[in-house]
């Protein structure tokens, strides 16, 4: 391989980490708050509002439904308001980040539906406020699933990053169809290959190790 493609390969590695990084912190500023109001509007909640859960609820379910390919063409008007292109490394953060949001607001509802009820009872019981209960009771029992849940989501968008690279979003994957796929550098290809599977066990990897420390504290 040649100097001009490893540089190209470097490139492409940091963008599709930027698009990784950036669109995952959105999903977990907007997704945890979208799971636990889920969460605490839903039947047995302590904000209980069947309105609001059935209306969140919809949307999350209609995002969630939509492949991503679709879905980015789709957000294509949106993604030229929001950033003024629609190609390019930042206009791919806007679907990753619409696709990754209800994603792992899902995997937060499910965590924090896992936490014992009589602990908030108790909690309750105690006169605890709705925001202490979440700070206090809900969130940090659910913290291991959360963080199992974060790491999914990003290596979900990992995966995303590469489809994203189809539509001139850069990153490997647009640099495995440009040159590993269509000038058929199989060496390109490769190297795209091995460096998304490096990507991926060192996010399950450490996101293991961290929910394993979590246990250990929690327990």
């Amino acid at each position: 391989m040649n100097p001009v493609l490893i540089d190209q390969l470097l490139r492409a590695t940091q963008e599709t980490l930027l698009m990784t990084g950036a669109s995952g912190l959105a999903s977990l500023i907007f997704g945890l708050p979208l799971g636990l109001v889920l969460t605490l509007t839903d039947r047995g909640g302590i904000m209980r509002s069947r309105s609001v859960n059935w209306l969140l609820g919809g949307l999350v379910n209609a995002f969630r439904s939509v492949p991503f390919i679709i879905l980015l063409v789709a957000l294509i008007p949106f993604t030229r308001l929001v950033v003024g292109t629609s190609l390019g490394t930042w206009a791919a953060i806007v679907p990753l980040s619409v696709a990754a949001i209800p994603y792992y607001a899902r995997m937060a509802e499910v965590s924090l539906r896992e936490v014992d009820p009589n602990l908030v009872e108790a909690a309750r019981a105690m006169g605890a406020t709705r925001w202490t209960i979440v700070r206090e009771v809900l969130v940090p029992e659910a913290l291991p699933g959360l963080v199992a849940g974060f790491v999914v989501t990003l290596v979900t968008l990992v995966g995303a990053t590469a489809v994203a690279g189809a539509i001139g979003a850069g990153g490997l994957g647009d640099l495995a169809i440009r040159y590993g796929y269509q000038r058929f550098q199989t060496d390109v290809m490769i190297a795209v290959v091995a460096l998304l599977v490096a990507m991926v066990w060192l996010l399950q990897w450490g996101g293991d190790r961290l929910v394993a420390r979590l246990d250990h504290r929690k327990g």
